[in-house]
């Protein structure tokens, strides 16, 4: 799921999802310079000098959600376990207690500390601080996530890749004469609401008199919750849901199929996946974007003080997919994606208009 921060996590993504603001690198070597901070390399991936090269991970989420917070530490293993390295995974991070774990990490000699979500942002703290000295920072971001010399941050943007889920859903709601979607999240943060806000846009970019239903349960992963909340949205005759969540989204998406619900992921290409069944995949994978960050770690090239930015229609990722859509709406989808890139669809302006 940045997470939502990404989202939100992140879920955002930032959670389950985080996410924001500005350039468009072309590949997975090349970074692009804050206009907040100067840069400086990296001495190499072994950065303490003692010998051995050690990743460390914090996520706020469960690294078993098949999800946002899973493919984050999966890629970092499988990049790590390629490179000999080794990896130090921290799941369920609260956040409150972010600085004393980063400190925590320090203290083990990593060469890196990675963020899994950007709620966790309270660590970035210990960068600055000497149990932390030559050690390199991965922070997934915001827009409003201050960049600084010691940290370098990776950020996609919530309302560009919602936006085309909303788009996405709106298509096969159409096809189906359906009016009535539903949004199920955890707690009403900043990145959180800004994505009920973007899918709801997209929504009625295609169905003008849609309405959204949104619930907060304030836990990204409580499955009670989360499916309690379903429950009720489809009693309110909801058919579209998007489980913008963290460990809760296997359950409320098993509890959507038992209702035929036109489902979304919340980070991950899961079009695949027979249990639960996802009609729509919303790819904001938190692991593609460490994956280059790690690969520009080995081979040096990874800059303290910059951020990369990854945009919807430019990038490989973040991308939007149909699970077994109709040529139609594939190619409508395609296309809409690509207009995002070039500009032709502004969507701020569309999110600010159409997702009130």
């Amino acid at each position: 799921m940045r997470r939502l921060t990404l989202r939100a996590a992140a879920v955002a993504a930032c959670l389950v999802v985080p996410l924001a603001a500005c350039t468009s690198p072309g590949d997975t070597v090349e970074t692009s310079p804050s206009s907040s901070a100067g840069s400086s390399s990296t001495t190499g991936p072994d950065t303490n000098g003692d010998g051995k090269v050690v990743i460390g991970v914090l996520s706020p989420g469960d690294l078993n959600d098949n999800g946002y917070y899973e493919s984050f530490v999966a890629k970092a293993q499988e990049f790590t376990d390629k490179q000999g390295w080794t990896l130090i995974k921290v799941g369920s991070v609260n956040q409150a207690d972010a600085l004393n774990q980063a400190r925590n990490l320090c203290r083990q000699k990593v060469d890196m500390v990675a963020l899994g979500a950007s709620e966790l942002k309270d660590a970035i703290s210990a960068s600055e601080e000497s149990v932390c000295g030559n050690t390199a920072w991965y922070v997934p971001a915001q827009q409003d996530l201050k960049q600084t010399p010691k940290i370098t941050i990776s950020r996609d943007f919530i309302n560009e890749v919602i936006f085309a889920t909303g788009y996405a859903n709106g298509l096969l709601m159409k096809e189906k004469g359906y009016t009535k979607a539903g949004y199920v999240t955890g707690p009403e943060a900043d990145f959180s609401v800004q994505a009920a806000k973007a899918f709801k846009a997209g929504i009625r970019s295609v169905i003008p008199e849609a309405t959204l239903v949104t619930t907060y349960t304030g836990d990204f992963n409580d499955s009670g919750k989360a499916t309690e909340a379903a429950q009720a949205q489809a009693n309110q005759g909801v058919k579209a849901l998007y489980p913008y969540l963290g460990g809760a989204t296997d359950a409320v998406a098993k509890f959507g199929n038992t209702k035929n619900l036109i489902l979304s992921t919340p980070g991950t290409d899961r079009c695949d996946s027979t249990s639960p069944k996802f009609q729509v995949s919303s790819i904001f994978d938190p692991g593609e974007y460490f994956a280059a960050a790690l690969q520009d770690f080995a081979d040096g090239k990874l800059k303290m003080g910059v951020s990369r930015d990854w945009h919807l229609g430019k990038d490989p990722v973040p991308t939007v997919k149909i699970c077994g859509g109709t040529a139609a709406q594939n190619t409508a989808l395609e296309t809409f994606i690509s207009d995002v890139g070039s500009g032709k669809i502004n969507v701020d302006d569309q999110v600010a208009k159409l997702g009130a």
